[in-house]
C-alpha cells in the first residue's frame, strides 16, 4: 500500500484547486443557514440541479425562522424541481427544531446537528466544515473514490463508512485550511477523478496515486 506524504497531498491539491475549483453560489457565503440548505437540497442531486432552486429557496425563505413558519405546500413548490418531495416535510421541520431548541441558530457541533430531521452524518459535517471552518471529515462518493484510488483499495457503496477511510481522511486533513481542503477533494473527484474515463494525466496527485500510476502510459 502506498505511503503518502501528507504536507506534499495537502500543497498539490490545493495548488491544483485554487486555478481549477468550481464556483456555486453556496460557496460565496459562510453563513451556516445557507450551507445547511444547501447540502439538503445537493444529496442525491447534482450541483446543476440545485443552483436556480437554492436561489428561489432563499428569497422566499431568508432566514430559519420564516421557513419554519412557512406551510409544507410552499416548501414543496420550490423543491417541485428536484423531486423527492419528502424533502418539504424534513426542511420543514428541521426549521422548527432550530427554532424551538436554538433559537434560530444554526450551531458548530456535528453530533447536535446529526439530531435534527434530514441531517446525517455528511450534511452535518459539510455545515460544521464549510460555515464555520472546522477540519471536519467529509466522506462522499467523491472523496472515497479519490482515497480509495491512491491507495489503489476496491471502494464500495458501504466504503463511506469504513473507520478505515475516515483515518486516513483525517491524517491528510488541512487543518489550517479545512474548508478549502474538503472543497478541492469534492472538486478533484467531480472533475479529474471521475467514475468512468478519469483523466489521471491532468491530476496533480497521480504521482502519488496506485491508481494513477498504473496508467501513467496511457493517452487520453
Amino acid at each position: 500500500m502506498i505511503m503518502i506524504d501528507h504536507l506534499e497531498f495537502r500543497e498539490r491539491l490545493l495548488a491544483w484547486w485554487y486555478k481549477n475549483r468550481r464556483q456555486f453560489p453556496w460557496r460565496q457565503t459562510q453563513d451556516p443557514y445557507h450551507i445547511l440548505i444547501s447540502e439538503v437540497l445537493l444529496h442525491r442531486t447534482r450541483a446543476d440541479q440545485v443552483i436556480p432552486v437554492y436561489t428561489e429557496f432563499l428569497k422566499r425563505f431568508p432566514y430559519v425562522e420564516k421557513l419554519a413558519c412557512a406551510a409544507e405546500e410552499q416548501i414543496e413548490r420550490v423543491l417541485y424541481p428536484l423531486g423527492l418531495h419528502w424533502r418539504s416535510r424534513l426542511v420543514r421541520s428541521m426549521a422548527q427544531q432550530i427554532v424551538s431548541r436554538y433559537h434560530g441558530r444554526i450551531i458548530a457541533d456535528v453530533q447536535e446537528l446529526k439530531t435534527l430531521p434530514g441531517v446525517g452524518d455528511y450534511i452535518a459535517s459539510a455545515v460544521v466544515s464549510f460555515a464555520f471552518g472546522h477540519p471536519e471529515v467529509l466522506l462522499d462518493t467523491n472523496t472515497v473514490r479519490v482515497l480509495g484510488r491512491i491507495l489503489g483499495m476496491k471502494i464500495t457503496d458501504a466504503s463511506r463508512r469504513k473507520r478505515y477511510m475516515r483515518t486516513v481522511y483525517r491524517s491528510i486533513l488541512d487543518e489550517q485550511h479545512p474548508r478549502e481542503f474538503n472543497y478541492a477533494m469534492i472538486d478533484l473527484g467531480a472533475l479529474i477523478c471521475r467514475p468512468q474515463n478519469p483523466r489521471c494525466q491532468e491530476c496533480p496527485l497521480m504521482q502519488m496515486c496506485i491508481h494513477g500510476s498504473s496508467r501513467a502510459g496511457d493517452k487520453y
